[in-house]
């Protein structure tokens, strides 16, 4: 086994997939100690090591992967996330790029990369990003449509929440999230004492509807993602002879280097 081969077998072992997976979270625990003066005033030394030395556990770890992979490395998208984050954060946090000190936070981020179930996680929702912009232009176009019929309803009211088709677009916005709709709707029936039917329509189509369609859209995506996960497979009797016979190739070539 050549040394590119051996490299590839450590680089790709759970143990040290573990490994850069413990490096990233005690990382990003600095990053975010550094955050606080106290911490800083005390133990600013040791976090800077900390932080000095999981990125150089990081180089070390790409330039590993490039060298046992090669070009094929780029092949996978994961693997240039990775390339990325590490690239930024060697760049020198001083003068015109002092604004990437703070990005130092992304390498958190290589979590996903490293865990298969969060990779599948991502993959699902950018597999469902297609779905969620025609969902998001219908309901912009119920946005619009509502905002208008809302300003001739409810523009005389002097209320400044409908006092023109961007106040009630905002307005229609924060209902549609459900944030304090009870509160305008009840303030608007104090002149208009039949609002609350524009309201539960709007909430019927706009927050129950919509806004569940974006949940189905992407639990739809995750569900396909997941049939797609290949189950695991039980070695066969074929696979422990295969094994055997590596094992027995492998033991010939260690004689025939001793003779």
């Amino acid at each position: 086994m050549t040394l590119r081969a051996r490299i590839g077998e450590v680089v790709e072992s759970t143990r040290f997939q573990w490994m850069i997976i413990c490096v990233i979270v005690v990382n990003a625990i600095t990053l975010g100690a550094e955050t606080s003066p106290a911490l800083v005033e005390k133990h600013g030394d040791l976090l800077g090591t900390i932080d000095h030395l999981a990125l150089a556990i990081f180089v070390a770890e790409l330039a590993a992967r490039l060298y046992a992979f090669g070009w094929r490395f780029f092949r996978d998208p994961w693997n240039v996330f990775d390339f990325v984050i590490v690239a930024v954060a060697l760049l020198p946090a001083a003068g015109p790029l002092s604004v990437l000190r703070s990005m130092r936070i992304l390498r958190a981020l290589r979590l996903v990369a490293m865990v298969p179930s969060m990779r599948r996680v991502v993959t699902a929702l950018v597999k469902s990003v297609p779905g969620l912009i025609s969902l998001t232009g219908l309901l912009t176009l119920l946005l619009y449509v509502g905002g208008v019929i809302a300003s001739n309803l409810f523009g005389d009211t002097g209320d400044p929440r409908f006092a023109g088709l961007g106040p009630t677009l905002l307005t229609l916005f924060q209902i549609t999230t459900g944030d304090g709709w009870s509160d305008v709707m009840r303030d608007l029936m104090v002149h208009q004492p039949l609002a609350w039917i524009f309201f539960l329509c709007y909430l019927m189509v706009g927050t129950f509807t919509m806004l569940n369609l974006f949940i189905a859209v992407v639990c739809s995506a995750m569900e396909s993602e997941v049939q797609h996960v290949p189950a695991p497979r039980a070695a066969t009797h074929d696979d422990l002879l295969l094994q055997e016979v590596r094992a027995l190739r492998d033991e010939v070539r260690a004689l025939k280097a001793s003779v």
